[in-house]
């Protein structure tokens, strides 16, 4: 499973596979200590299985179909903008299939207190540079960047499936920030608030919006859920 954008670029790359293992190997290989945090997968919504993700959860990234009803809610959206924390890091997406990176970049970049990045790593490096550039501005500056291209390629071609860059799944980011939780998505004009969340309740909250964006497109099995959880000391 992968991921699309209806880029108003011309530059496409290969979708990034919803694979924790993928996905960490991407991560760890640009600047994510091995020891600070992973990605899991979230094998349902219900509260049992969602006691089984380890925790804290950092951030959690949610794998969609892209539909009729999605679209029309997310121009509503567009319609309906409110105010947002301007600690929460956000980026357009103007590159094809790229919602993948997007999404683990907006969860690293929301999350940077969170956890101690390599220093002059790629990651390390692309934060401080962008920190004061505007969502479109970072966009660009993704859009160019030939060692984010080539390490998304990599990691693109690394899955079990064919990589194939005809795909309708799109992935978004959730994360809390100032005690709200926000829904990152790089086809949209900014960050959406879902309402009041934590560190502790992240995880559970964000669940709560996944679970509403399932029962509106029943006829799909096309979801993946996937957590950043921090590594704790024990090694769990």
């Amino acid at each position: 499973m992968a991921t699309i954008d209806e880029s108003a670029s011309a530059k496409r790359w290969l979708p990034l596979e919803a694979n924790p293992d993928v996905m960490n190997q991407f991560l760890w290989g640009l600047g994510l200590p091995e020891n600070e945090a992973e990605c899991y997968d979230v094998y349902g919504l219900d509260e049992e299985l969602l006691e089984m993700v380890p925790k804290p959860v950092l951030a959690v990234l949610f794998l969609y179909p892209i539909t009729a009803k999605t679209e029309e809610e997310r121009l509503q959206q567009e319609n309906d903008k409110k105010e947002h924390s301007n600690r929460v890091y956000f980026m357009k997406q103007t590159v094809g299939n790229a919602c993948g990176t997007i999404g683990l970049l907006h969860a690293l970049g929301n999350i940077t207190s969170e956890v101690n990045l390599i220093d002059e790593s790629f990651f390390d490096r692309f934060f401080k540079t962008t920190a004061s550039m505007d969502p479109l501005q970072r966009a660009s500056f993704l859009e160019n960047d030939r060692e984010m291209e080539v390490a998304h390629s990599v990691a693109a071609t690394a899955g079990e499936t064919e990589a194939s860059d005809n795909v309708d799944t799109h992935f978004i980011c959730f994360v809390c920030v100032d005690g709200e939780l926000y829904e990152l998505d790089g086809r949209k004009s900014g960050p959406i608030s879902h309402g009041q969340s934590s560190s502790n309740t992240l995880l559970r909250d964000a669940a709560k919006v996944i679970q509403s964006m399932i029962q509106k497109n029943p006829n799909s099995l096309n979801f993946n859920v996937i957590s950043i959880s921090k590594k704790s000391g024990d090694g769990n």
